[in-house]
């Protein structure tokens, strides 16, 4: 198979990681591997984007199911711009001074979905510090014109913590009725202060906690990557802390090192490790787990919701 590898990024798309020293990029293993994207639906779903200036976080962060996933029409939306606030270590997103707000993107965003025919779309973002509401109301307006356009598709949305943001920024989001909330915590609480220093591992938690309280019926999501030199037990003590925020639904994937200027790969999780934390995750009640090398927050999200809408039925001897 040919291995998919992120384009050659200018200089100054990381400006907050220039000066570090480079770390080593190991050899991926053949389990990591995915086929380069030339499919007829890959190139459709690439041109709609285009045609409709949008911007997807498959392609800021180099997922490698962008093959997969944009050959099936599914994309993720990422809103409010490329340029995050942030410098988180593991990210391929660029960091700088974002640019004002697009008033029409909100629109764009739901006649893209109208067009691709979604049954679920994901809406994630840059974090954004420097607006007052951390972009939440960017956030309900964007759903607000998909429910217009395309009623019948259900919505995800991954947002940033809104760690800087007024009060009643979270609710702006809630308020607005995605079908499903995420925030990733990404990794451990010990490996934040070189992992994602800009953020706080107990807010986010916190984050979560707050949108069951705010909407009990409302979906829960987050997701860690492993391999950024976590233990096992450190995995175990985040699934029991998001479990006790009522996370309905965890993801854990492979960190892959997107640069020699990012955090370093500490290991490369086989397999049958993941299908481990699948099997104890499920365990400590989440309804629905996806832990595999290539899972991401977005990948299969679509079948991920039934799945996962379907769980929440069953549980309540609905089914």
């Amino acid at each position: 198979m040919t291995e998919i590898t992120a384009p050659q990024l200018p200089r100054l798309r990381h400006p907050e990681k220039a000066h570090r020293p480079d770390q080593a990029q190991p050899k991926k293993p053949d389990w990591i591997r995915v086929k380069a994207p030339v499919s007829e639906g890959y190139k459709r779903t690439r041109d709609i984007m285009q045609e409709h200036r949008l911007l997807t976080v498959c392609e800021e962060a180099g997922c490698p199911n962008v093959g997969e996933c944009w050959s099936q029409g599914h994309a993720t939306m990422m809103i409010m711009g490329e340029i995050c606030t942030r410098g988180c270590t593991f990210c391929n997103v660029s960091t700088g001074r974002p640019n004002e707000l697009d008033v029409f993107e909100p629109g764009r965003v739901a006649h893209a979905v109208q067009k691709l025919g979604l049954n679920h779309v994901v809406i994630t973002s840059v974090d954004r510090d420097d607006l007052d509401d951390g972009g939440a109301e960017h956030f309900a307006q964007t759903i607000r014109a998909i429910r217009h356009r395309s009623p019948d598709s259900t919505i995800e949305v991954l947002t940033p913590d809104f760690l800087k943001s007024r009060p009643g920024s979270l609710e702006m989001v809630v308020e607005a009725r995605p079908d499903v909330f995420n925030h990733n915590l990404e990794t451990v609480p010990g490996l934040y202060p070189t992992v994602r220093p800009g953020a706080r591992y107990f807010h986010s938690l916190r984050l979560l906690q707050r949108v069951k309280e705010l909407d009990p019926s409302m979906f829960t999501k987050s997701g860690i990557m492993v391999g950024l030199g976590e233990d096992r037990q450190g995995v175990l003590q985040v699934m029991d802390d998001m479990r006790a925020a009522d996370v309905d639904f965890m993801t854990i994937g492979q960190y892959l090192q997107p640069s020699p200027k990012h955090h370093r790969v500490d290991r490369f999780v086989a397999p049958d490790e993941f299908a481990n934390y699948e099997k104890s995750a499920y365990g400590k009640g989440f309804l629905m787990v996806s832990a595999t090398p290539l899972t991401r927050s977005s990948y299969h999200a679509g079948d991920d919701f039934a799945q996962l809408r379907a769980a929440r039925l069953a549980k309540l001897g609905l089914a």
